[in-house]
């Protein structure tokens, strides 16, 4: 199965270096956004926590790379079902199990890869690993861990649907809690109300452990486990309906 695994993982890369909407999703339009970013709000962000904000962007722009570019890679399945292309993968003679976790596995190298280009440009713009450059290894892990869960989230929905609105609909919630996070604006700018929601969503968890490792503080390992923790969670609940899902998405045989 691992084998079969990566030969499909192998062939969605492949296309996906030839369709051009996955790399710019992934790759090119968070870079863009973090240089936006860089030169229109973090000297703002400087003023008024005295912090570097710089590493809090550099993470922000990495999870939404990996969420931005899930999106994209998943519009593909409605027409690979539409096509019967799933259902030509159903019958060949490999694990039933290897087209999925190929998926997830072209899913997991793309975010790891977008995750590494975002962070040598943030290191150009003047990102420096405080902590020791070992810190980057799980830096750049944490949105692969994101990216992986929120693509079975979309797998779940796309086997499903006949129509891209609701993956769109799942992604600007899940893009905007990237932003409403520990990245960018500090939490005392948030409504009152507001806070508690916001500190319990996953994101801040993700771009708060992000931070600590880039600033070369104490690794903030409760974010760590709160991390883990939403991901278990997550990944029993949409696990199984992605599993199901893509099964009969195969059998209906269109």
């Amino acid at each position: 199965m691992p084998a079969e695994s990566l030969l499909f993982a192998g062939r969605l890369l492949t296309h996906w270096r030839r369709e051009p909407v996955v790399p710019i999703q992934a790759l090119l339009y968070p870079s863009f956004l973090l240089i936006a970013y860089n030169f229109l709000v973090a000297k703002s962000i400087m003023t008024i926590t005295g912090k570097d904000a710089l590493p809090g962007l550099v993470a922000t722009c990495a999870v939404a790379g990996a969420l931005f570019g899930a999106m994209a890679a998943t519009f593909t399945i409605r027409i690979e079902r539409e096509w019967g292309i799933l259902s030509r993968f159903w019958v060949l003679p490999v694990h039933r199990a290897s087209a999925l976790t190929g998926r997830l596995i072209a899913d997991a190298t793309r975010t790891l890869a977008g995750s590494i280009i975002i962070t040598a440009v943030g290191v150009g713009l003047g990102l420096r690993f405080t902590g020791g450059w070992f810190s980057v290894i799980p830096f750049v892990l944490v949105p692969v861990m994101v990216g992986v869960v929120f693509s079975t989230a979309l797998i779940a929905i796309a086997v499903h649907s006949t129509s891209n609105n609701l993956l769109v609909w799942l992604g600007v919630p899940a893009i905007a809690m990237v932003f409403a996070s520990s990245g960018a604006p500090p939490i005392e700018m948030f409504p009152g109300w507001l806070q508690p929601l916001v500190r319990f969503q996953p994101m801040w968890s993700a771009i708060k452990f992000m931070r600590s490792l880039a600033e070369g503080r104490h690794p903030a390992w409760g974010s760590l486990l709160v991390i883990c923790l939403w991901g278990l969670v997550l990944a029993t609940l949409i696990g199984p309906l992605a599993i199901r899902g893509y099964r009969a998405a195969a059998e209906s045989g269109r």
